[in-house]
């Protein structure tokens, strides 16, 4: 959160995985500006329509500097 809005959202899994039908229907209903869904393995792919990118969890701690 940022001055009281969202500024993204993660969804962790366990493997490489489709992307969740949950992250689609919560984009299409919030203003959420980025939706991240983690994994453990190396599949690194963005989906432009929901605004979200499936990452491995190593890489989304890279982008977040932890």
């Amino acid at each position: 959160m940022r001055g009281g809005k969202p500024v993204f959202a993660v969804e962790c899994k366990t493997g490489e995985r489709d992307l969740s039908r949950n992250i689609p229907y919560f984009a299409a209903r919030s203003d959420i500006p980025l939706f991240y869904q983690v994994h453990c393995g190396a599949k690194d792919v963005e989906f432009a329509a929901t605004r979200t990118r499936i990452l491995p969890l190593t890489v989304l701690a890279g982008i977040l500097k932890i």
